[in-house]
């Protein structure tokens, strides 16, 4: 059998990294995952020959021969030019923007601020940070942000966020509800994200993608 053309540096629990694995299932593209463990010796993602793949030290990176890319937004831009079907944005310029807002809520407006280097941070430079302190901090900016997308979604939803088509922005919720849940953050009123999310989960593509189902999963 002839060997995936993609590689897909990945972490089983990187939710940028889950975003990217969920595009590619629901394109049908094969693909190759190098697992890239950000926490066994001080973070894979810090050593030399991975900072020559991405020199922001972060996953996921999608390479596809000579062209490396980082940053998931922009994988999955890439992915949906490349592989148009089926496609994962909207055909009007109106739907495209709002299917890249909802992306953005979760994107830029949650996940950086829950994000694994972030709270290194903070309990490194910050003696204050308690365990206590670190939860309150994820809780606010997370259920902040999902407020800002529910509200987006009472709009625009249907099966999915955004109408009875698979989005981009589907791809977002899906993990940011994972890593909600594994911080033990109440998602419980956003009753719409948890009913797309629901509905997502049934999917073969999403399952497959799915952390537990990964070849680096760790309990």
């Amino acid at each position: 059998m002839a060997q995936p053309n993609l590689l897909l540096y990945s972490y089983f629990r990187s939710s940028c990294a889950y975003r990217v694995r969920i595009a590619l299932n629901l394109k049908g593209t094969p693909y190759a995952l190098v697992p890239v463990h950000l926490l066994k010796d001080g973070g894979v993602q810090h050593s030399e020959r991975y900072k020559i793949v991405n020199p922001s030290r972060q996953v996921p990176t999608l390479a596809d021969g000579d062209a490396i890319i980082g940053q998931s937004m922009a994988i999955l831009e890439y992915i949906e030019e490349k592989f148009p079907h089926p496609p994962l944005l909207p055909k009007s310029l109106t739907e495209r923007a709002l299917v890249r807002q909802m992306c953005e809520i979760v994107n830029s407006g949650i996940q950086p601020l829950q994000n694994l280097s972030v709270m290194q941070f903070l309990e490194r430079e910050s003696k204050m940070v308690s365990p206590e302190d670190r939860q309150k901090w994820i809780h606010e900016w997370v259920s902040r942000g999902l407020q800002s997308l529910e509200e987006l979604l009472q709009l625009y939803s249907g099966k999915y966020c955004f109408g009875d088509q698979i989005t981009m922005a589907d791809c977002l919720l899906v993990p940011q509800i994972f890593s909600s849940l594994r911080f033990k953050v109440d998602i419980s009123p956003f009753k719409k994200c948890v009913e797309v999310n629901e509905r997502c989960l049934k999917l073969t593509d999403f399952l497959k993608a799915s952390p537990e189902r990964q070849p680096d999963f760790e309990p």
